[in-house]
């Protein structure tokens, strides 16, 4: 066997750059099959490649400098998404809340410090500094649930730059006490220097902006415009001797209302952020964690237990104090604690800093020990915070009863688009279109053929151009007209995609993948990817015969249904579709859902003959296959990834799909949903999600072996 070892670490800056990337591609498809958050699946990569994991990688300047700015990007977005209306309202509680997650971890850590782990006094204080700072950094995640403007949300953003301002000034404090230059002076000086620097940032950046942004237009120069008042803003912060991540965060605030949130300069920005910089920034901390201290045993174990300990405990009695004080619900004080409990750049940053400055000659204020107690310390708490706050954005969303107002579902943004590839099912999908659509309105259709960018381009555009015909001539005999495109494309979802925001479409009618030549797999080469990358509601059709003769309508509806914002987009699609079959619609759900439906069903499509049936689980969805017949349409309202009213059995949808309702006409529909659009892949929720996850398939595979054995 050749002798790998010489080969490692890679020190070449190009492969280096290489195997990053590789990582940012793979890592979210491993940690899906893992059903593991992807942002812990960054860190643990890192940890895995790192000179203490398998040492394939060694930790450049690279990671120093896209490291730096990653968390540079973190802050900015966060600020930039803030509500700032809702900043200026809430001045007194983010104070109170900064305030108390800045003094509570502070005097804990210090007593720890002294009276358990037995480190001086400096030492000590260092260390509340580092336990009172945060790192947002599942502050992606509320981007996913759309709850950016939410209290707790906003008093965790503003609470945790203020704690962060407060560790560093306090940090600056204690060095300069060592160094000799502390005093009345010091402390004079330092205040006019970030009076200066704050009233500079306030009067300059607003009318750069301005002045930029009306006179080019051009994509590229816009970003690196708002890229270049980021960095001065933290070089500047730096120069009077606070953090860059501080100038960040106030160079956001301060953009905020120049950068709207739906806007294409604000979408690049987190593209090249999420796409790269961030990742790079996860993957950097996990190289520094040495998991292999934890099994050396020793003191490293008790420091590693207490600064976790303490970290998380001081940070979470500050978010429920602070939930209590402002009356806030229970789920709010969880979101308070999971976005504060983090440590990540602030805590290395402040550790780095310690390994530098001398208590005396030849003794720091921070050890070995101490630093690999916290870097292992960072694992843990990364770890605590993205699972609580992934818990508590469904919470909240469940505990506002954020549910759509059912007056403003039959406005006028209805347009559906309908892709067709195979002209003997394209009439089918313009059929259940033509059922579902409001006559009232009289609005057209979108009809979408997308060819790949291949050898027989031509061809299938001609063969494209052929069924589109078809179906607008079909389209033509019920007297609705039908625009249509041929698309040419890389990928599939892709071009279905941009075709949908071109369009301006309101959703999406598909046929569901029947062609096992073509893949194997039940969503086929691009279904997922779809509805993986498009919010909106998707409806996808398997029609095994005329609709004409559809005979009921049997609708399986998940709990929490109710309070996805599609919620009534399909209700109504399903109810004219059967009026206009006029056939029995049979909801199988919840108690608390099916009373919603029976009551908007009889208020506003009373002609609808409509039964109830109480499904307590999902996981009951097989039993309806016995009162399936031919000639009923079986209708499965699911939900994406992260979202609301997904659960994990939702994974077994495609087997049990494929074992129980193999000849059934079907339609799948994912509806609108809450968060942002997402249609830009991030790594907090990549577009790709696996069909099984590895827990599945090794599960499948130990069933195939019993059996094989048995049958022996």
């Amino acid at each position: 066997m050749p002798d790998l070892s010489h080969y490692f670490p890679i020190t070449d800056p190009t492969l280096i750059f290489f195997v990053v990337l590789l990582i940012i591609l793979f890592a979210p498809i491993i940690m899906g099959k893992l059903r593991i958050p992807h942002l812990i699946g960054m860190v643990l990569a890192g940890v895995l490649i790192g000179k203490y994991g398998l040492n394939i990688l060694e930790r450049d300047d690279s990671f120093e400098l896209f490291g730096k700015v990653g968390i540079y990007y973190i802050m900015f977005l966060a600020s930039l998404e803030m509500d700032m209306e809702g900043v200026r309202k809430n001045i007194p509680r983010i104070t109170t809340f900064g305030l108390l997650t800045f003094f509570i971890p502070f005097v804990l850590s210090y007593f720890m410090g002294i009276y358990i782990l037995g480190y001086g006094v400096s030492t000590s204080l260092l260390l509340g500094c580092l336990m009172a700072s945060n790192t947002l950094i599942a502050y992606p995640i509320i981007g996913r649930y759309g709850l950016q403007n939410k209290p707790s949300v906003t008093l965790s953003v503003g609470g945790s730059m203020l704690s962060l301002l407060l560790a560093l000034v306090t940090l600056a404090a204690i060095v300069s006490a060592l160094n000799g230059s502390g005093g009345v002076f010091f402390w004079i000086w330092f205040v006019i220097r970030f009076s200066l620097y704050c009233t500079l940032l306030i009067l300059l950046i607003p009318r750069l902006a301005r002045w930029f942004l009306r006179r080019y237009s051009d994509a590229v120069m816009q970003f690196i415009f708002v890229m270049s008042m980021m960095f001065m803003s933290a070089a500047l912060s730096e120069a009077i001797g606070l953090e860059g991540i501080v100038g960040a965060f106030l160079a956001g605030l301060i953009l905020n209302r120049y950068i709207p949130h739906m806007s294409a300069l604000m979408n690049r920005i987190e593209f090249i952020g999420n796409a790269l910089f961030i990742p790079y920034f996860l993957i950097g901390v996990g190289m520094l964690i040495n998991v292999r201290l934890l099994f050396h045993g020793g003191a490293i174990i008790w420091i590693v237990l207490w600064f976790v300990f303490i970290g998380t405990f001081s940070k979470a009695i500050a978010a429920y104090l602070a939930g209590m004080f402002f009356k806030l619900p229970l789920s709010s004080g969880h979101m308070m604690f999971g976005l504060t409990s983090a440590h990540a750049a602030g805590a290395i940053a402040m550790a780095m800093v310690g390994m530098k400055t001398e208590i005396v000659p030849g003794q720091f204020l921070v050890n070995d020990d101490i630093l690999n107690g916290v870097i292992i310390m960072i694992l843990f708490t990364c770890i605590i915070s993205t699972i609580v706050t992934e818990r508590s954005a469904q919470r909240i969303v469940l505990r506002d009863k954020d549910m759509p107002e059912v007056d403003n579902q039959d406005g006028d943004d209805e347009k559906i688009l309908i892709p067709v590839k195979y002209p003997e099912y394209a009439n089918n999908l313009i059929n259940m279109a033509l059922l579902m659509r409001n006559e009232r309105l009289n609005r057209g259709m979108v009809s979408l053929n997308v060819v790949y960018d291949d050898e027989n381009l031509r061809t299938n555009q001609e063969k494209g151009q052929k069924l589109l015909d078809q179906v607008t001539q079909y389209a033509a005999g019920y007297d609705v007209r039908m625009q249509t495109q041929v698309r040419i494309a890389a990928n599939i979802a892709n071009g279905i995609k941009h075709a949908f925001n071109e369009f301006m479409a309101s959703e999406i009618i598909i046929g569901m993948h029947s062609h096992k030549e073509v893949s194997p797999k039940f969503w086929g080469e691009f279904h997922q990817s779809l509805f993986n990358g498009l919010n909106r509601q998707i409806i996808m059709a398997r029609i095994c015969q005329p609709l004409n003769t559809i005979r009921r309508i049997q609708v399986c509806v998940p709990s929490r249904a109710q309070f996805e914002t599609g919620f009534y987009r399909w209700l109504i699609r399903l109810a004219r579709m059967a009026t206009n079959l006029d056939c029995k619609v049979v909801f199988h759900g919840r108690e608390d859902t099916l009373t919603l439906i029976q009551q908007f069903i009889s208020n506003r499509h009373p002609s609808v003959r409509a039964e109830y049936d109480e499904m307590e689980h999902w996981n009951e969805l097989p039993r309806l296959a016995g009162s399936i017949s031919e000639d009923h349409m079986f209708v499965v309202v699911t939900a994406r990834k992260g979202t609301v009213s997904y659960k994990n059995a939702m994974e077994r949808l495609p087997e049990e799909l494929t074992e129980y309702f193999s000849g059934t006409s079907m339609m799948i529909i994912f509806p609108d949903q809450f968060g942002e659009a997402m249609d830009s892949m991030t790594f907090a929720q990549p577009q790709h999600t696996e069909e099984q996850s590895a827990y599945d398939l090794f599960r499948e595979w130990v069933h195939n072996l019993l059996k094989t054995r048995k049958s022996k």
